[in-house]
């Protein structure tokens, strides 16, 4: 049985897009409910050599839209990184689903010998579709979002394991 890269990525992101979304939905109540400022929970980080939140939620945002691009083989939308509320931080996660939902198996599946190019600072690493999906997209995407949970989660807000992982 063939194993769809449609059904491996995007689906996957998308789901974990929605639960990122509802994740900050609860820390925007948790925060009026305690009655501070949500823009407090933006600088939060785990360590301090690791990203606050903000940035967090960019990267777990980019990894799945820039990753659905490459495995599409198109160039992905930019997205500035300017979101200063967890509202315009939402706003990003919708944006990300809405350009997920433009790619469609015919333009995912099939992918897995793709050669995906992935530019960095010192080097560009290079992947067929299936082993970049496997070994770069999914596990960034993924540390990215997980580490957002575990921020808010620090921070006080209810959070458990139904809001990671949605309805199942």
């Amino acid at each position: 049985m063939k194993v769809s890269m449609y059904g491996m990525s995007i689906a996957l992101f998308t789901t974990g897009l929605q639960q990122l979304d509802h994740i900050l939905g609860k820390a925007e109540a948790n925060a009026k409910e305690r009655s501070f400022a949500p823009e407090v929970l933006l600088a939060a980080r785990l360590a301090p050599d690791m990203f606050a939140l903000d940035r967090q939620v960019q990267l777990t945002c980019d990894f799945a839209k820039n990753s659905g691009a490459r495995l599409a083989g198109i160039d992905p939308p930019r997205f500035e990184d300017n979101e200063k509320t967890l509202v315009e931080l939402r706003a990003r996660a919708t944006r990300t689903l809405e350009f997920l939902a433009t790619l469609t198996p015919a333009t995912i599946d099939d992918s897995e010998t793709r050669e995906i190019k992935i530019p960095l600072r010192d080097r560009t690493l290079e992947y067929p579709g299936l082993a970049f999906l496997q070994k770069w997209a999914l596990p960034n995407f993924y540390f990215h979002l997980t580490t957002v949970y575990d921020i808010l989660r620090h921070n006080g807000v209810d959070l458990g394991k139904r809001d990671y992982l949605g309805d199942y």
